[in-house]
């Protein structure tokens, strides 16, 4: 892994040119974001073993390239659950909120019960590039490596991608495995559209669920996308070499063409 998405600056994180969404020029993507506020929350520690279930991130304008601040806090602390919140801030205005939950961890013989079939493998299946891939660094053609499963990603309609961050979240750490599947949980809306291009539909917020931790660097999004009038949801079961293990779902703000 070279570069990174942010570099620490003080007591803030200065967002690279890599962490840009194609939104806009001096934007950020989703996965980026989320993945600072796990970054910074999986720091605080628990009174027993937990593991994150949830993460909900609440994006109240698009969040800039300046340096962020993040400032994490305890709702509540117990034995079984623990709720956390974060705020992120731009030049003292806050762009950005998220709460996550873990949950005590249990060595528990549970009753064998349906699982959702493993995907086929990322290995042998070709690089696929998003269009602007030669249009300079963005999250998307420059941060994450990507393998098509199903669909077309440039077509409207579902489809399946591998992913996998080839960029540390911060300079000179490694991501953590709940860091890397949330950088890449904020692509359902991009690679299961069903506009065509000049069509807004952009996601204020963004939910992922965690059945288990995810294990190792490459997640995969059986994504697709329903829209009704103005309103949108985008959602994804998330997987990695080892079968499902979560869920991402994001609210659309849906647009006539811009």
């Amino acid at each position: 892994m070279t570069g990174a998405v942010f570099e620490r600056v003080g007591d803030a994180f200065q967002p690279q040119a890599v962490s840009r969404s194609g939104w806009g020029d001096e934007v950020l993507h989703g996965g980026p974001v989320a993945a600072l506020f796990a970054h910074q929350m999986e720091q605080i520690p628990t009174a027993v073993p937990m593991q994150v279930t949830r993460l909900t991130l609440d994006m109240f304008r698009p969040v800039p390239t300046n340096p962020l601040t993040v400032t994490t806090n305890v709702i509540r602390d117990g034995r079984r659950i623990q709720t956390l919140e974060a705020f992120m801030t731009a030049d003292g205005v806050e762009v950005a909120r998220a709460t996550m939950l873990r949950i005590r961890t249990d060595d528990l013989a549970v009753p064998d019960h349906p699982t959702r079939e493993p995907l086929p493998e990322p290995d042998g299946l070709p690089a696929y590039q998003m269009r602007e891939s030669n249009e300079g660094d963005w999250f998307h053609t420059s941060g994450v490596d990507m393998r098509l499963v199903s669909g077309a990603v440039v077509e409207p309609g579902p489809a399946t991608v591998w992913m996998r961050l080839i960029v540390p979240i911060v300079a000179g750490e490694e991501p953590s495995p709940v860091q890397r599947a949330l950088a890449v949980a904020d692509f359902p809306n991009g690679i299961s559209r069903v506009l065509p291009p000049g069509w807004l539909y952009i996601n204020p917020d963004l939910t992922v669920h965690f059945a288990r931790p995810p294990d190792g660097e490459w997640i995969a999004l059986r994504a697709r996308t329903d829209i009704t009038g103005g309103v949108g949801l985008a959602q994804a079961e998330l997987f990695d070499r080892n079968g499902a293990f979560g869920h991402s779902l994001q609210s659309l703000l849906v647009a006539g063409s811009v």
